[in-house]
């Protein structure tokens, strides 16, 4: 009979949960490298790595063995390391890659915020402000390659999200859907790849959808006939005269003031029988773990915005003139949050 396990006294959880900050780092540096992209074709040495990487191979075998312990890389015969399943989600090339959001999510410019925490916590104020001097998005603006990051990473952090988003909901009742807010048009392209006879509208910042075409979401062969890509400010105005207006990651980066003058453009745009579909996580009740409530300190301390529970959903649309309908579980962490006209 198998000895049961034992429960680690609460000393050494804490010491983990204290220490656990090493490992983003150390894939922060793995991602860089391209160490995954290396060990694509088999198992090498430290050695080896090192020479086609160009760093030191005896620090990097010590990354890679702690990396192994948290079943990111295996360690073989020979101290030749190869790829586990989690490992390959760091290479370039694969389907579902985490690359992009790796060499974002511990960045400088985010791991300073996070390190201000505090500031936040004791003063209410805006923590990504304080560090940087800008709003986040305005800070995006003037640092072009920290944009071209932050795009990838959503695109990166999405690859398996917008397939599930794509299946919940019945995009092909809809004629024309916009996409508010939609960056470089991954979630829109799988939504119209799924839906043939679907039009979209995509529609960000005119510096952001300029990018867009490069990013060959919306220009592929068999949906760029159906998507228009407009440049423009969503607190002014969305385009008019769609049946379907989707929000990816967009409601929970701002404040309520910002997401009702947004929801209440998305309202005075929409023709009467429209829909506004707000794709973000809604928290649940209780203590049990949920990755929603780590983005919602994630939020809180960048744009200033805040995940939100159902009740609060309900109340924002309220005051914006809308009426939440219902909201549509998917096969990822996040829901569908779907409003008509009240």
């Amino acid at each position: 009979m198998p000895k049961p396990r034992r429960k680690p006294p609460a000393p050494e959880v804490m010491r983990e949960l204290l220490t656990i900050y090493w490992v983003p780092q150390m894939l922060f540096t793995v991602a860089k490298l391209g160490v995954a992209d290396v060990l694509a074709k088999g198992p090498l040495t430290p050695e080896a790595i090192a020479k086609r990487v160009g760093v030191h191979a005896p620090f990097l075998r010590r990354v890679l063995r702690a990396l192994a312990s948290a079943g990111v890389f295996a360690e073989g015969p020979g101290g030749r390391f190869r790829l586990t399943p989690l490992a390959q989600t760091l290479r370039r090339d694969r389907p579902g890659s985490m690359r992009d959001f790796a060499l974002m999510i511990v960045d400088d410019w985010v791991w300073q915020t996070w390190a201000a925490l505090e500031h936040g916590v004791t003063t209410g104020g805006n923590v990504f402000e304080h560090v940087h001097h800008l709003p986040t998005f305005a800070y995006l603006q003037q640092h072009p390659e920290k944009e071209r990051m932050f795009a990838a990473a959503m695109a990166s952090a999405s690859s398996t999200e917008n397939s599930a988003v794509a299946r919940a909901y019945p995009f092909g009742r809809l004629s024309r859907l916009v996409d508010v807010g939609g960056a470089h048009g991954h979630l829109l392209a799988t939504i119209l790849r799924r839906h043939k006879k679907l039009r979209g509208v995509l529609y960000d910042q005119p510096q952001v959808v300029a990018s867009a075409a490069k990013s060959g979401f919306v220009t592929a062969p068999k949906i760029k006939d159906r998507c228009q890509i407009v440049g423009g400010d969503f607190f002014a105005s969305v385009p008019a005269g769609a049946d379907g207006y989707i929000m990816k990651y967009i409601i929970h980066d701002w404040d309520d003031g910002k997401s009702l003058r947004l929801l209440g453009n998305c309202r005075d745009a929409m023709a009467h029988d429209s829909r506004v579909l707000v794709v973000d996580h809604v928290i649940p009740p209780g203590n049990g773990p949920n990755w929603g409530k780590l983005l919602d300190v994630n939020m809180m301390i960048g744009p200033g915005g805040q995940e939100r529970t159902r009740e609060e959903f309900r109340d924002l649309f309220k005051r914006a003139g809308l009426r939440l309908k219902r909201v549509i579980p998917t096969a990822c962490p996040l829901s569908i949050v779907e409003a008509v006209r009240a």
